[in-house]
């Protein structure tokens, strides 16, 4: 059983309104679910640089989003409708990764002007390997660099892949290589064995 399944689940690639679990029934599961769950992203997560981190999401990490909003903001069942709305689109496809990139910093007066300058940043997030490299699409329908050319500290990034570089991707122990070539955030980190084979499930 994967760490966030409940049992009337019914397709990996999307949530719908019959996998979600009573609250009182998450409730009394909730602090072993946040453990497995918190063990799954073990591997799932890659910082780059200082400030950024990129959390690979799938299908139980949404599961898990979901079903905590539903749970601390008890909204019942009018909310279920726009959670599913907001997380189904963070799902890997079958053909992509996908991830929030997160700039954590506890700073605020730091952040806030660190953030000023990062604008664009969405759109120079890039992905190499075995020769190589998938630029990062910012989800369609969430503007995240403001008129004022201020970046969110959240972003929400697929990378498109084609076959032939799921394949790619998928040889053991290719160099993968993860990038953010910003002008004011210029960082990279190759990604863990541990991580590489994880995402390598998130394909069909």
């Amino acid at each position: 059983m994967t760490p966030t399944t409940h049992a009337n689940r019914r397709n990996p690639r999307r949530i719908t309104r019959a996998d979600i679990m009573p609250m009182a029934e998450y409730g009394s599961q909730r602090r072993e679910r946040r453990r497995k769950v918190t063990e799954l992203k073990r591997d799932r997560r890659v910082a780059v640089g200082p400030d950024a981190t990129f959390y690979f999401e799938c299908y139980d990490t949404m599961w898990h989003q979901v079903h905590e909003m539903l749970f601390i903001e008890k909204g019942g069942e009018e909310q279920i409708a726009d959670e599913l709305r907001a997380y189904n689109p963070l799902i890997p496809n079958g053909r992509e990764l996908v991830a929030t990139l997160m700039f954590e910093i506890d700073d605020p007066a730091r952040r806030a002007a660190f953030l000023t300058g990062l604008g664009g940043v969405e759109d120079a997030v890039t992905l190499a390997f075995a020769g190589e490299t998938i630029a990062a699409l910012p989800e369609a329908d969430v503007d995240r660099t403001s008129a004022e050319g201020k970046a969110s500290s959240v972003q929400f990034l697929h990378f498109p892949f084609s076959p032939a570089q799921i394949d790619k991707f998928r040889q053991p122990v290719v160099k993968a290589t993860l990038a953010i070539g910003h002008d004011r955030y210029g960082h990279a980190a190759v990604l863990p064995e541990a991580v590489r084979r994880a995402l390598a499930k998130d394909f069909d």
